[in-house]
């Protein structure tokens, strides 16, 4: 399907959404970061800028997928400890935006991470999914909600290699497969910038570059999003395992 033939992903936010949720870059952000987005000239510019300026550049982007910044707002209501909105949804973003393609092309759902080591029992996180299905009710994408503290449980019946818990949430989006997944976002306080997690920077999420990540995930299962995601965003390099060189396209 197009994304011509999706026009609820373009629905507007309400015009009561929290400042935090439609984003806007601050009058004193870094020229380099306020210049129009994607860079024409050199798509991976921002990759090359300052930290203190990606940052601004990577919430300007992000404000662009409104879908994105209602399920930020909504997922602050539900009051989870230790909350993100994390993976596909937040780099695919920047991905869509610095290539010119809408933002939301591609996205298959939004990650909804939270960690509560109080109670692993299935029923208290299915729990959680029923009240986020509420929540998120109306919203024309599919939010997945995932406690992490109870990821060790099942990981290795489905992935073939074994997890040991997590400690938080920070540490689960420290195990994805590729260091460009590694980013999560979530509401600041009151009207506040959203905060960011990214333990290896935004380089190359900027830079559009595919980098191995392995932590935990297996070989075959970065080799698989690679082969996808190139797909859908062929100007990806993506970085052989083990250390070698960008496979070829």
């Amino acid at each position: 399907m197009t994304d011509k033939a999706r026009p609820a992903a373009r629905a507007r936010l309400p015009t009561d959404a929290p400042h935090a949720a439609r984003a806007r870059l601050p009058a004193d952000a870094p020229h380099a970061a306020r210049a129009r987005l994607p860079v024409d000239a050199d798509r991976t510019a921002l990759a090359r800028l300052p930290l203190d300026a990606q940052l601004v550049a990577l919430r300007e982007i992000l404000a662009r997928n409104e879908i994105l910044g209602e399920v930020v707002r909504r997922a602050a209501g539900l009051g989870l400890p230790g909350w993100y909105v994390t993976a596909g949804c937040v780099f695919q973003t920047v991905w869509n935006v610095v290539t010119g393609r809408p933002p939301t092309r591609g996205i298959r759902d939004y990650d909804l991470f939270y960690h509560d080591a109080s109670d692993l029992s299935w029923d208290a996180e299915d729990a959680v999914i029923r009240r986020g299905r509420e929540v998120f009710a109306g919203l024309p994408a599919e939010v997945e909600i995932r406690n992490e503290a109870r990821v060790h449980l099942w990981y290795e019946a489905k992935f073939g290699v074994p997890c040991a818990p997590y400690p938080s949430s920070e540490a689960a989006i420290d195990s994805f497969a590729a260091t460009t997944c590694c980013v999560g976002v979530r509401a600041g306080e009151g009207e506040g910038p959203w905060r960011v997690y990214a333990p290896h920077g935004l380089a190359d999420v900027f830079g559009l570059v595919l980098r191995p990540n392995p932590v935990l995930a297996p070989r075959e299962v970065y080799e698989a999003k690679a082969a996808r995601w190139r797909e859908v965003w062929p100007e990806l390099r993506v970085l052989e395992w083990g250390g070698g060189g960008a496979l070829d396209g």
